[in-house]
């Protein structure tokens, strides 16, 4: 029988760690189901186009997979604010705040007509793949008419990173549910044609996502603007100019972001592309596995989040290690969330892919890109939390390298011999024991995605132990006590 000293000894070891996990948890969860809601409006649009037609289904995966690539990074380059403000609260600094919001939003204002105008370009791409003339026409028409989205979409972005880093969570939360609603309302009416308006199928997709993304910049500012929380740093109190030196200071914070986003974004999606040429249900069972583990994926993105918010104001506080101990948590956090959502994937593949269609031969393939999504969930969670720990330093360069050099050098090149041309591979590739004699299609993707993944968490991992150790102080910290 333990000793009560004994006892005393362990709640003193363990009570920061419990208090960590609990400050995480408060912080992470409302960014969490925000982030799942935000996720949900493109699974509701896949799932509805389904049901629709298998030609819809296959045009508005086509289009939702170009529409995160840039919405993703573009939501990268405006997580620059994240750190800078979290850096300011922890050093107290509030009155430098709504100059840095204020120059987000010039930035996110530039960026975004920028991405808008790339977007539209982007269809010719499409021009390149063999794909069914309905399939082309609704993936193109959800291109062109989303672009319009960008601008309200970067503008909720940057405010989105300002009310995280202030501690404000449950406004994002409770908005994007509320967009979420209006989404699956709005296509049930378009997608198929209700209350007098005509079926516009995988059209109606587009329209619903363009609609919500106002709606959520709406509810957001409507929330901030009566919120006191929001008061001693409100962005709005006053006109600005855009101010040059604060522009690029926000862009070489958040440009390797935007691109680290983009890495990951862009193999996905490319991979969509290539899989186009092996026919919609090869590519409506890639995309319901995307869109299941994108689903997934918000856990460990959200905490990244947390993290990234912890870490930033134990710096900004002068407590380096503090900020190590926060990052440390929320990896094992991370990683225990994996290991749970990996078995169940794996034990629900089949049923998850028959939310998704009625059609057979879409759910076994389905299943099968699902089981291989189950066994990366570990290192993709490693990965996701591990780079938000160290943005959190206000370090985006070196994580960048380690993403393009996991998906650009690893991914795309090894899916590319595994899904289509196994024969190209080289030699000592060829030789290697289970080599495919036939080309995988999207399974051979997904597998390459898999090593990917895997390159991707571990080096990042060890770059978090690295930035860790070399910003702690000489001075020793309050090692022992939790962090406030």
């Amino acid at each position: 029988m333990p000793t009560p000293f004994a006892m005393t000894a362990s709640a003193h070891r363990f009570g920061p760690l419990r208090l960590e996990i609990a400050a995480l948890w408060r912080l992470a969860w409302p960014i969490m189901v925000g982030q799942l809601a935000n996720v949900g409006m493109s699974v509701a649009d896949v799932a509805m186009a389904g049901h629709a037609s298998a030609q819809d289904l296959a045009g508005v995966s086509l289009g939702v997979s170009v529409w995160n690539m840039v919405i993703i990074t573009l939501m990268g380059t405006m997580m620059a604010v994240n750190p800078l403000v979290a850096h300011h609260v922890g050093a107290k600094q509030l009155n430098q705040i709504p100059h840095l919001v204020r120059q987000a939003l010039w930035k996110g204002l530039f960026l975004s007509l920028l991405a808008a105008g790339v977007m539209q370009a982007s269809v010719a791409i499409l021009d390149l793949f063999t794909l069914e003339p309905v399939t082309r026409q609704v993936a193109v028409g959800f291109v062109q008419i989303t672009s319009f989205a960008l601008p309200p979409f970067a503008a909720y972005r940057v405010l989105y990173g300002y009310s995280a880093s202030l501690g404000q969570t449950k406004p994002m939360m409770v908005v994007a549910l509320g967009a979420l609603a209006c989404n699956i309302l709005i296509n049930w009416v378009l997608v198929f044609g209700h209350w007098g308006f005509a079926p516009q199928g995988g059209l109606g997709c587009a329209w619903s996502t363009l609609i919500c993304v106002w709606i959520n910049l709406g509810g957001l500012l409507w929330w901030m603007r009566r919120s006191p929380a929001f008061a001693s740093t409100w962005p709005f109190a006053q006109w600005e100019w855009p101010h040059l030196p604060q522009l690029r200071s926000l862009l070489k914070i958040g440009l390797p972001i935007g691109v680290t986003y983009f890495a990951e974004t862009s193999a996905f999606a490319l991979i969509a592309l290539l899989v186009a040429r092996f026919g919609s249900a090869q590519v409506a069972a890639h995309q319901i596995a995307l869109n299941f583990t994108s689903l997934i994926f918000m856990v460990p993105l959200s905490l990244g989040t947390a993290v990234l918010t912890r870490v930033g104001q134990s710096l900004g506080a002068g407590d380096p290690q503090a900020a190590r101990f926060r990052a440390w948590v929320g990896v094992w956090v991370g990683l225990g969330f994996a290991a749970l959502s990996a078995l169940g994937i794996a034990l629900l593949r089949h049923d998850i892919a028959g939310l998704y269609t009625d059609d057979a031969v879409v759910i076994a393939i389905a299943a099968q890109l699902l089981l291989l999504a189950a066994v990366f969930q570990v290192s993709d969670a490693a990965q996701v939390v591990a780079a938000g720990a160290i943005r959190g330093y206000k370090i985006t360069r070196a994580p960048m390298w380690v993403q393009m050099v996991a998906f650009w050098g690893v991914s795309l090149p090894l899916g590319y011999l595994l899904g289509i041309a196994p024969e190209a591979a080289p030699a000592w590739l060829a030789a290697l024991p289970g080599y495919p004699a036939q080309a995988l299609q999207s399974a051979g993707f997904w597998l390459a995605l898999l090593l990917g993944l895997t390159v991707g968490g571990s080096g990042l991992l060890l770059l978090l132990r690295y930035v860790a150790r070399a910003h702690l102080s000489d001075t020793p910290a309050a090692l022992g006590k939790a962090p406030a």
